[in-house]
């Protein structure tokens, strides 16, 4: 039992020394994220939905790069593991070269048609105008999108994290302060709405970027840092052999975001309002996501490695310790929405019908968190076995039930916003439960090989 406490303990350090520089990082920009909402919020209900319905497709587009260098992370680390120093390098020239491809074919589509995707997430014609000058101003995300994955990566993958908290800091104090002067209009500049938000995130992205780039050009500590000639003449086999694990992680990201949006799509038909209350009330919950998102990135990073060097056990100690973590992070965050739930959602909107259900909102959401995280953590215990695929097909079975279970409630029942949340609470729960299940059988199935 003693020799078991020490485990954890030990996989608990490491694990939070990847983690909370991301994590910090990740909640400099998730309260910058939540400042942005706020001034969106004290334009107009409207404004939320617009932003709402246009950032939610293109966070699905946005999620296919990310995959695909989920994929790259998982064999990155099991080769750096296994001490295949070139290997790696190799996998990492290939995700440089290839992600700024696919991110410059996004923001193409982007820039160009994005009234053809909210033509099919119903936007309401009243808030079309506003979602279309989003999405158009905020395009140029992807390109740099692309290449910052790829730099994260390696940085994680490294484990020198570090200089993702200056990252986060400065991309979020540039991002506030834009905010303030392009969608309000100071300093004699205009005011742009929800064009200047969008305008703003794309300003403050390209600095932290570019800030990143500069301590990855000098650093010497970098040992999977490809060379820029290794980059140029990189194979796209390489790239494709990393679809093994990123395919199925981009399609059960384009599963689970494929759901969010027959979500908005079920939110318009409510109300327009109600779309733009889905998106306050779930952005609330992404403080906390991106807490467990960092440690989620370190569990596949270090189950990655270990299953490299072959040390089963350490992948199941690796999840068991993160899967700790993380219960109580959701526990704390619970209580702070029991206790505070008027003030939390005051702070985005001063609409009366969204504050009297506060309570009753954030409870449900609280809730969620616990289900939601356990995902987030098993998934990435799974993914680093090596057994990508089954966090894909549990994902489609949610998406199916999501899409089954809200178009009864809203087309058949008419119900309203708050029975569409337990719903989702629901599909975190069954997939929690089916795949701990999972994690357990892969444990023993390769302890017996």
């Amino acid at each position: 039992m003693r020799e078991k406490i020490k485990d954890k303990k030990y996989y608990i350090k490491r694990i939070l020394a990847i983690a909370i520089p991301i994590m910090l990082s990740s909640l400099i920009s998730e309260l910058q994220m939540v400042i942005d909402r706020a001034f969106i919020g004290k334009l107009s209900l409207d404004s939320v939905s617009a932003v709402g319905n246009a950032g939610t497709p293109m966070w699905t587009t946005m999620n296919v790069i990310f995959s695909f260098t989920t994929g790259a992370t998982i064999m990155v680390s099991q080769a750096y593991g296994a001490k295949e120093i070139d290997k790696a390098k190799k996998i990492l020239a290939s995700l440089f070269k290839y992600n700024n491809v696919i991110a410059i074919l996004m923001f193409l589509f982007w820039l160009l048609c994005p009234q053809f995707a909210f033509r099919i997430t119903r936007v309401d014609e009243s808030i079309m105008g506003m979602a279309v000058d989003y999405a158009k101003f905020y395009s140029p995300i992807f390109i740099l999108t692309g290449f910052g994955a790829s730099l994260s990566c390696m940085l994680q993958v490294s484990q020198k994290t570090k200089i993702m908290v200056w990252y986060g800091l400065i991309r979020s104090l540039a991002n506030v302060a834009l905010d303030y002067v392009l969608i309000f209009g100071h300093f004699g500049l205009p005011a742009m709405g929800v064009k200047g938000a969008a305008l703003a995130t794309v300003i403050a992205e390209l600095l932290g970027t570019v800030v990143i780039t500069v301590y990855v050009l000098a650093s010497k500590e970098l040992e999977l840092k490809p060379s820029f000639g290794q980059i140029i003449k990189s194979e796209f086999m390489s790239y494709l052999r990393t679809l093994k694990f990123g395919g199925p992680a981009a399609m059960e990201e384009f599963a689970w975001n494929l759901g969010n949006l027959y979500l908005i799509i079920m939110m318009n038909e409510i109300s327009k309002e109600a779309a733009g209350i889905h998106s306050i009330v779930f952005g609330v919950e992404l403080i906390a996501v991106a807490i467990v998102c960092a440690i989620g990135n370190a569990t596949l990073t270090l189950s990655g490695y270990e299953k490299g060097r072959d040390n089963i056990r350490g992948v199941w100690d690796v999840t068991l310790s993160s899967l700790i973590l993380c219960g109580a992070i959701a526990a704390f965050n619970l209580l702070l929405f029991v206790l505070f739930p008027v003030p939390i959602l005051d702070f985005f909107t001063d609409d009366m019908s969204v504050l009297t259900l506060a309570p009753l909102y954030l409870l449900i959401v609280g809730i969620d968190l616990f289900p939601k995280s356990g995902n987030i953590i098993i998934g990435s215990g799974i993914k680093g076995y090596g057994e990508p695929t089954w966090m894909l097909l549990t994902q489609l079975f949610g998406t199916v039930f999501v899409v089954a279970a809200s178009s009864v409630m809203v087309l058949v029942f008419h119900w309203g916003i708050v029975e569409i949340f337990v719903m989702v609470v629901m599909d975190e729960t069954l997939r929690v439960i089916i795949n701990y299940w999972k994690l357990c059988r892969i444990r023993k199935q390769n302890v017996m090989v």
